[in-house]
């Protein structure tokens, strides 16, 4: 209790997690009310965070006081602790009246990264309760005896996508109409646009008449107005930040407009002469696109991983954690949906997932909407990171940027994408060697990369699942960044001659900013 007294009493600690209200002085915290339980605390602490994000600071106290919720807050907010610190809150607080083991919590995400995301946040904020607090993400779609006997025990929080979460309610794997307290939908915006609406309303069906409700989204839309008619009852309504986006002081916004070899030419000119600081994704549109630009920068030995719906879920997730820890600098997505049989409908990199650190996000291919627009840059400049975001448009594109730019200006005069000034011509002693990459980037190269790599990641997906899971040291060395080689590789492309390195020179950087406001100048 000493122990527990010390820390509430922390200079460090200014948490506003109380169904009430809190005084700071001196560093000194006076809770009133309700407060949330010690061990609850230390995991807070542990994660390293001193204070409340905005939309924490307002969600967390009328979440507590068993309020229904709707709340807007950009990407990178910190939503997924606003809902998980309540939620593990009242989970701890039913357990000290009612001794018996049950699922209380549902969470329903649109795709299996963000489950495996959520998962791993409420893992860390039940650090010093995981013995009261069970946590158990469905989302992998194995087969559903495989996940059964998880759901037997009857962990406390469930999850998973509105089709796995179904599946077993059909199964009866899992039986929520006596037990469940509350319902979260993570990225509510993207819900029915993933094709869950029948899911989802079949779902409730499951449920029991009173529970709490909590919608966390990025952007409010129409899907959003239905979902809150379907799940919440007199929802307090929080739109938090005007912009959704950080505004220019935190993320610097530009767009390019270069064509088709330009937009190779300019990506090589800048990975090759590390011009880049930092963490960078790449989007792209479609999955050959993911394949063709990662073989061309292998011509150059420039190293990036590929991530797009074809890998295995594993591979996947595995692949955004080791990028957080700082094995890749590079990777390269494709969106979220491109058709196709074979693509994963409930696949996600620029919605939701977590990727740390990341200092720049290159538009490499346009976003066919706004709403996409935002979700891939707001994979950068989160919590209070600085980033930078970099768009190529084309002349077909150039509709796409004007609505984007209407969507992001608002009520503003000025956009906030504002054009990057580069003079092409003063990289035009770069192109022939960017033609002769190209050469070598074929369709068939791109269709034996994608069978190559599916096929290895398969592999390591699935048949040395087993072995990693007991020698987890080993999946440290697993690199998902390796060159595929089946392009015809030129030895001469990965130097950079000494004739065109000598005439370049790097003029000033923004403070905030990852990419060079003046580039080259001829000695």
């Amino acid at each position: 209790m000493l122990a527990a007294f010390s820390f509430i009493f922390s200079p460090a600690l200014y948490l506003p997690v109380f169904s009430g209200f809190f005084v700071l002085f001196w560093g000194l915290v006076f809770c009133v009310c309700v407060c949330v339980c010690f061990k609850h605390l230390s995991a807070v602490a542990d994660l390293g965070w001193s204070k409340p994000t905005l939309i924490q600071e307002k969600v967390i106290p009328l979440a507590l006081d068993g309020k229904d919720l709707l709340a807007r807050a950009r990407t990178g907010s910190g939503k997924t602790a606003s809902y998980g610190i309540p939620v593990i809150q009242r989970i701890l607080a039913s357990k000290q009246t009612v001794r018996e083991q049950d699922v209380r919590a549902l969470i329903v995400v649109p795709t299996k990264e963000l489950g495996h995301q959520v998962q791993i946040m409420m893992r860390q904020l039940t650090a010093y309760c995981s013995r009261d607090v069970r946590v158990a993400d469905i989302s992998s779609k194995v087969d559903l005896s495989t996940q059964r006997p998880i759901l037997m025990e009857k962990p406390d929080v469930v999850v998973g996508t509105p089709s796995r979460v179904l599946a077993h309610l059909n199964a009866q794997n899992l039986v929520l109409r006596s037990s469940l307290e509350m319902l979260v939908v993570d990225e509510a915006d993207l819900i029915f646009s993933f094709g869950f609406e029948s899911d989802l309303k079949n779902l409730l069906c499951h449920l029991p008449n009173i529970y709490q409700s909590f919608l966390m989204s990025a952007t409010f839309n129409e899907d959003v107005q239905s979902l809150k008619e379907l799940l919440l009852h007199n929802p307090v309504i929080l739109k938090l930040q005007g912009s959704q986006l950080p505004d220019s002081s935190q993320l610097q916004q530009y767009s390019i407009k270069c064509e088709e070899e330009d937009k190779f030419l300019l990506v090589y000119t800048l990975l090759k002469l590390c011009l880049v600081k930092g963490k960078t994704l790449l989007f792209v549109g479609t999955v050959d696109r993911c394949y063709r630009l990662k073989l061309f920068l292998e011509q150059f030995g420039i190293p990036a991983c590929v991530l797009n719906s074809e890998l295995p879920v594993q591979s996947r997730c595995h692949i955004i954690a080791q990028f957080n820890q700082g094995f890749y600098d590079y990777i390269i997505a494709s969106d979220e949906q491109n058709g196709g049989k074979s693509k994963d409908k409930e696949y996600g990199v620029s919605r939701g997932v977590d990727f740390q650190n990341v200092a720049n996000v290159i538009n490499f291919d346009f976003p066919k909407t706004a709403e996409s627009y935002i979700h891939r840059v707001g994979r950068t400049a989160r919590a209070d990171n600085p980033g930078t975001a970099l768009s190529f448009v084309s002349h077909t594109e150039l509709g796409l940027l004007s609505e984007v730019e209407e969507a992001l200006t608002g009520d503003e005069t000025n956009s906030p994408l504002k054009p990057y000034e580069f003079k092409m011509e003063q990289i035009e002693g770069f192109r022939y060697r960017c033609r002769d990459a190209m050469r070598s980037v074929t369709k068939q190269a791109v269709k034996e990369a994608r069978l190559k790599e599916i096929k290895q990641e398969l592999l390591n997906s699935e048949k040395l699942k087993t072995y990693f899971e007991d020698n987890p040291r080993d999946l440290q060395l697993l690199r998902h960044d390796k060159d595929l080689h089946p392009a015809v590789v030129k030895p001469h492309l990965k130097n950079v001659p000494e004739y065109l390195s000598k005439c370049l020179i790097i003029y000033e950087y923004h403070p905030n900013q990852n990419f060079p406001l003046r580039y080259f100048s001829c000695l």
